[in-house]
């Protein structure tokens, strides 16, 4: 059997990493109870994941939910830290559709459980859009190109002469990690505009945010930089 992550330092794979996972036999905890096939029972597990990311087609961010549920019945769970790291690895590659996505998932899951696993994804949701929504205009549907690999502040565009009365604009989208122990941090963004400061391109802010996706440094000191680097393009 692989030797389980939980408790142990782990490297978070950057890109989709199947062989992470590692099941577990649920035999092991059940015979000393003396259950064996046919269970006595039926039930199924169910597992939420609330911060998975990926890449679509030329490289834009994209987030969703995913529902798992395993049956009961099935001859192996997977471990929980596995799981994580095997959900995080999908952050940096790129999928041709949610759906395409959504099988990977449920193929790899079935194989390590050792039976069919349902999985279910709700695009653009996450716990905050479920408790509140963010004031303003979301940019997270905008097209942009690749993700930029090293984050730039040169990539932010403005027009000196469009500026704004007041205004407020939202993304789900922001990812970087933590400096501490590498995993993934998400979080949701809020810019208010100064009324009267210069508007920056929509496309060009998304662009710039998404390049902070492998960024390591703590939520407070990169959103000080976007601000700093913002007020920078606004000012009239």
């Amino acid at each position: 059997m692989k030797q389980i992550p939980l408790g142990r330092p782990t490297s978070y794979p950057e890109t989709y990493a199947p062989e992470v996972l590692v099941p577990i036999a649920r035999a092991a905890a059940r015979e000393p109870l003396g259950l064996r096939v046919p269970l006595p029972f039926t039930g199924t597990d169910i597992w939420n994941a609330w911060e998975l990311t990926w890449l679509e087609p030329g490289g834009k961010p994209a987030v969703a939910t995913a529902e798992i549920r395993v049956p009961a019945e099935s001859p192996n769970i997977v471990e929980s830290k596995s799981l994580k790291l095997y959900l995080g690895s999908f952050a940096m590659s790129e999928y041709g559709s949610m759906e395409m996505l959504r099988d990977i998932i449920a193929t790899d899951l079935g194989a390590a459980a050792g039976c069919a696993v349902e999985v279910a994804l709700a695009a653009g949701e996450t716990p905050a859009t479920r408790i509140a929504r963010l004031p303003g205009r979301s940019i997270d549907a905008l097209e942009i190109g690749a993700v930029s690999a090293e984050v730039d502040a040169s990539l932010l565009r403005s027009d000196p002469d469009d500026t704004v009365g007041a205004a407020s604009l939202h993304t789900h989208l922001l990812r970087s990690l933590c400096p501490v122990t590498g995993q993934p941090d998400t979080a949701h963004l809020l810019i208010r505009y100064i009324p009267g400061a210069r508007c920056v391109e929509t496309k060009s802010l998304k662009f710039y945010l998404a390049s902070f996706r492998n960024t390591p440094a703590f939520n407070e000191e990169i959103v000080n930089r976007i601000l700093k680097t913002i007020e920078v393009k606004t000012v009239v």
